[in-house]
């Protein structure tokens, strides 16, 4: 009977138990909407390109956006200063002969000089598509939503000109209202969406990377209209890249002298950095440390100051790392090794291409082993470029830029072989040109 009497009591508790957690989220269900913490100032509408409206409710995290325009400071292998790549490496001249970065390749300054540097490179004429603007204003995606992104990137450079304003700004990567992150760049979306990725289902976390995918991804310019498209359809790694590009016969130009179509790579960050690397893994966003989190009084909000982490590692570095002199000599370690081996790919790249210069001008030369060289010197320069071009010198992921540097070099020497071969000449095998050339090669005028 006792058994009995306990047994009761205790259906009883879960009842009301029961009971009671139905109550309370039939309660919470029925509760309006929380609202945000603040009263915002004025109404943003949406895709609102002008930034300092935006900044009437977010002064804090405007006026650091506005820092970037007078950002100038270099960091030993980055930075955003006034400078030339083609000045810094020679080199550069010989790997992109026949294209417009040999005439004009600059390191990319602040978020807020976007507009002042696009308009001023010599690599835009009078034939250049709008395209070229895709990362560079606030003001495209309302005009994407408008117009769709074919039609955008259909016109010329200079009659979408009168139609961007405004640089880099709270648009590209923020939902007015809710100031919920969201990718806004059409082909972006579409690459995703040919993985089978959805990026609403990404967290806050997960968003504060992917929402530096609006801009800092590779991408190319297809078909006749010039039509912005980043190649992830067969994935994200470099070989998935090559492996797309190859199926729909792009290339950027072909080299002079050598026949080679050529891909350019441009800015893989996002590729690179969710290759698998420590920080990635780690669950840390892009923003953690180009953006970290800055306290004023009450007020914590995330620098908009968008810049290396180098230039001020106790803010990026220190709010993970309490030694950061050691994670300066880390990082100091890993690109001085990821410079010397990308000179390295770069020295082969410029024997191989000589040699096939060579073996192509020669008669009789086999066309079936040019092809095979032609190929190798396709694969090789686009990988080089792939790490070239990235930001970081190779810190963002260290393991895969060595891994891709090392094959663009293996790949190159394989392609400088296949032209001897080709030629039957040994001396095609020769190294060091770069080393010998005196003077040393200047960008086009």
């Amino acid at each position: 009977m006792k058994k009995y009497a306990t047994t009761i009591i205790l259906v009883g508790i879960i009842i009301v138990l029961g009971v009671v957690l139905t109550g309370v989220l039939i309660y919470l269900k029925n509760q309006p909407p929380q609202q945000r913490a603040f009263q915002p100032i004025t109404a943003v509408k949406p895709l609102e390109p002008n930034s300092s409206i935006w900044g009437l409710n977010f002064p804090n995290e405007y006026s650091s956006l506005l820092k970037t325009a007078a950002n100038d400071t270099s960091t030993t292998y980055g930075g955003s200063a006034k400078l030339s790549y083609l000045t810094l490496d020679p080199r550069l001249v010989i790997l992109f002969s026949g294209f417009s970065f040999s005439t004009d390749y600059n390191q990319p300054r602040g978020h807020q000089d976007t507009l002042i540097d696009i308009r001023a490179t010599k690599r835009v004429t009078a034939t250049t598509h709008a395209t070229c603007y895709s990362c560079k204003s606030s003001d495209n995606p309302g005009l994407w939503t408008q117009m769709g992104m074919v039609a955008y990137d259909s016109k010329l450079f200079s009659a979408m000109t009168p139609s961007i304003t405004n640089p880099i700004g709270c648009a590209n990567c923020h939902e007015a209202g809710t100031m919920r992150l969201v990718i806004t760049n059409p082909a972006v979306d579409a690459a995703l969406k040919a993985q089978g990725i959805d990026w609403r289902t990404y967290t806050r976390q997960q968003m504060r990377s992917l929402v530096c995918a609006n801009c800092h991804v590779d991408y190319f310019f297809a078909g006749a209209n010039k039509v912005l498209t980043v190649p992830w359809a067969d994935g994200m790694r470099v070989e998935d890249i090559i492996k797309y590009e190859d199926s729909v016969n792009f290339a950027d130009w072909t080299y002079p002298g050598a026949g080679t179509p050529i891909m350019k790579a441009r800015h893989p960050d996002y590729e690179l950095y969710t290759a698998d690397s420590t920080h990635f893994k780690a669950g840390v966003a892009c923003a953690d440390c180009h953006m970290p989190y800055i306290r004023e009084g009450a007020m914590k909000y995330s620098s908009h100051d968008i810049m290396s982490p180098l230039l001020d590692p106790q803010l990026a570095c220190g709010q993970c790392h309490t030694d950061v002199s050691v994670v300066l000599a880390r990082v100091s370690t890993i690109q001085d090794t990821v410079h010397a081996a990308k000179i390295t790919a770069e020295d082969a790249l410029i024997d191989a291409i000589t040699a096939l210069q060579a073996a192509t001008a020669k008669p009789g030369s086999d066309p079936a082993l040019l092809d095979q060289a032609r190929t190798l010197h396709r694969d090789s320069q686009f990988m080089w470029d792939f790490i070239s071009s990235s930001n970081s010198m190779g810190f963002h992921n260290p393991d895969e830029v060595l891994r891709i540097l090392q094959n663009a070099t293996d790949l190159a020497r394989q392609a400088q072989m296949k032209a001897s071969q080709a030629a039957d000449d040994p001396s095609l095998l020769k190294t060091g040109v770069y080393d010998a050339m005196n003077p040393k090669p200047t960008p086009a005028p």
